[in-house]
């Protein structure tokens, strides 16, 4: 293995003052999540936050008004939940960030003992669903070797089902007499199939599939003690709705909406109405559906993205909200209309940022920022993670620092994205990567004839699936791209296949349609390897040693390749997984990677 040179990090990324306090502000500045709360307790909630400078969990007690920082790791910690009492908090316990290890639980009120795992005989594993009742509790995890449910009761555990297929516990009945999981023994992961169990023998009660490419997600059931209704997400119209089944009798209601896009949902205490987030050109908007009239209200929340939404026990809605202009605030509305500021971190709110503009190139959709001056501009093509994801009107510390740099920012999404529709969703299965790159080069072109884009200033970055396509693009459209900036990529498919964890295979083997041995050419035609004597812009790679999804030897592979032609690339390391839950990180690798471009956009 060639060493790879490291990334310069400047200490100074901006000459002016103010342009350098403001964009580390932005990042530094104190964000979190919208607050859960216990089921039975619910002035007991929890909160992901980063005002330590790390992603922690946070309790907040809203009877004191107390807020305690529960964990403290030295990679964070991103997934807590609380028991149905609220008496425990329970976090997942994985080693620097690998993803891999097992839930423990402690006090919610600190008495000095420290965190245990909570659930007797269960192995580590790949978290794949956690439900708690008062007395059972079902938890999943996944291996190489597939997926485990255990089910949970007086302090003993038992397998309730293995498979060597993806699957995962998704809803508990408020009786704690049914667990659901979803499950894919048809082969496809990418589009579930659900099953109800008994939770006293494991015995099957019901089973629900639409059949190939239409996929169930169960969200969760009736809040209501006794009232076995489950909420579910459908695509039976080609786009995400939402129906009702009644596990118990074996009926179920579709709840048809008249909305142009794509909705998820949960319930009112009472299961009286749901609380409809609706998803529309990158934008949401929230709506209460009334189960007993079928009356749509929409509620008044501000133009921008409904990051998580919920309704207390007294019928208020909280929300998180943010838009490309401002950042994230926690806000709380009442049943009377009155809107309020919920709870905020201590500390400075960050600087506003350009708002998003609106480009349909054919049926892509882009969202465009432009810096101060006049174009064409340098450009920087920020391309999401997922594939089944979005970028939307939502704020971005990281997005504000490259216009601050003076570049123009695109955001595409491209076939492969959600919240258009399970055509446009699924439209990249069979050939995904280059389906995706098809359309960021439309909007690539439509960027240089507009005027907003100058060709020889043309930056492609992403991470995850974005970083992906990232070296696949500078791979398979050379003349395109004058920088390749990727985050934790696929780099060698083949590699990356045998390294990654086990539902990633699986996710892998429904989106090609099979494994590499059995579609060789297909991984080869797909894999940024496969290109990399083609490359021709420099390239900056992030990667995380611990990272799962994209594991490091398959990056290595790449690198060495790229050395081996002496081309000019630069790798950063960092001790964490697929991302980094650590502030400080985050900013270095940001400056790194604006720095980058620009050193090599001036040469």
């Amino acid at each position: 293995m060639t060493t790879h040179p490291s990334p310069e990090i400047p200490d100074q990324l901006f000459e002016d003052a103010a342009a350098e306090t403001r964009w580390r502000e932005r990042f530094t500045a104190p964000r979190m999540s919208l607050p859960g709360w216990a089921d039975d307790a619910p002035d007991r909630t929890l909160y992901v936050s980063n005002a330590s400078g790390v992603w922690e969990i946070y309790s907040w007690d809203r009877e004191t008004d107390e807020h305690r920082k529960v964990t403290d790791r030295p990679n964070g910690t991103s997934h807590a939940t609380l028991n149905p009492d609220g008496t425990e908090i329970w976090w997942f316990d994985d080693h620097d960030g690998d993803e891999f290890g097992v839930w423990v639980r402690e006090p919610f009120k600190a008495d000095g003992s420290k965190a245990e795992p909570a659930v007797a005989d269960v192995t580590p594993g790949y978290p794949a669903g956690l439900e708690i009742g008062r007395t059972v509790t079902a938890v999943a995890a996944s291996t190489d070797d597939g997926t485990t449910v255990w089910l949970a009761r007086n302090g003993k555990s038992e397998v309730l089902y293995q498979h060597v297929n993806d699957a995962g516990v998704t809803a508990l009945s408020k009786d704690e007499s049914i667990v659901v999981i979803a499950h894919s023994e048809h082969g496809d992961n990418r589009h579930m199939a659900l099953r109800a169990l008994n939770a006293e023998n494991g015995e099957t009660i019901a089973e629900k599939w639409d059949g190939k490419g239409k996929g169930l997600d169960a969200i969760s059931f009736s809040p209501v003690r006794g009232d076995q209704r489950l909420l579910v997400l459908h695509e039976r119209r080609g786009r995400e709705e939402l129906l009702i089944w009644d596990v118990a009798a074996g009926t179920e209601q579709e709840i048809v909406l008249d909305l142009p896009g794509e909705v998820s949902a949960d319930w009112y205490p009472d299961a009286s109405a749901l609380l409809i987030v609706h998803t529309h050109h990158a934008r949401n908007t929230a709506h209460r559906y009334d189960l007993a009239t079928g009356e749509l209200a929409t509620l008044d929340t501000a133009p921008g993205v409904i990051g998580s939404a919920g309704v207390r026990p007294d019928g208020t809605v909280e929300y998180s909200w943010s838009s490309a202009e401002r950042s994230t605030v926690i806000r709380a509305l009442a049943t009377d209309g009155t809107e309020r500021v919920l709870v905020e971190p201590a500390g400075a709110k960050p600087a506003t940022s350009a708002p998003l503009e609106d480009v349909f190139v054919g049926d892509v959709h882009a969202l465009v920022s432009k810096p101060e001056g006049e174009g064409p501009f340098p450009t920087v093509f920020l391309i999401h993670g997922g594939p089944h994801s979005s970028d939307e009107d939502r704020f971005s510390a990281y997005r504000a620092v490259w216009l601050d740099a003076g570049f123009a920012t695109v955001h595409v999404n491209y076939r492969g994205s959600s919240g258009y529709g399970s055509k446009w969703r699924d439209a990249i299965e069979g050939r995904p990567g280059i389906t995706e790159l098809e359309d960021i080069a439309a909007v690539h072109d439509w960027a240089v004839e507009s005027g907003l884009t100058d060709p020889s200033k043309s930056v492609l970055n992403g991470a995850s699936w974005g970083g992906y396509l990232t070296l696949l693009g500078i791979g398979t459209q050379p003349e395109r791209w004058t920088v390749g900036v990727a985050g934790v990529p696929v780099a060698d498919y083949f590699a990356a296949y045998e390294d990654e964890m086990e539902p990633l295979r699986a996710f892998d083997r429904a989106l090609f349609g099979g494994s590499p041995e059995e579609l060789p050419e297909l991984y080869r035609e797909c894999s940024p390897l496969t290109y990399v004597d083609q490359v021709t812009a420099p390239v900056l790679i992030l990667a995380g040693e611990n990272d799962p999804r994209c594991p490091i030897r398959q990056i290595d592979n790449y690198l060495d390749a790229l050395a081996a032609r002496d081309h000019a690339y630069e790798m950063y390391r960092y001790d964490a997984g697929h991302g980094s839950l650590v502030v400080a990180e985050t900013i270095r690798q940001t400056a790194a990677e604006v720095d980058f471009a620009r050193r090599h956009l001036t040469k």
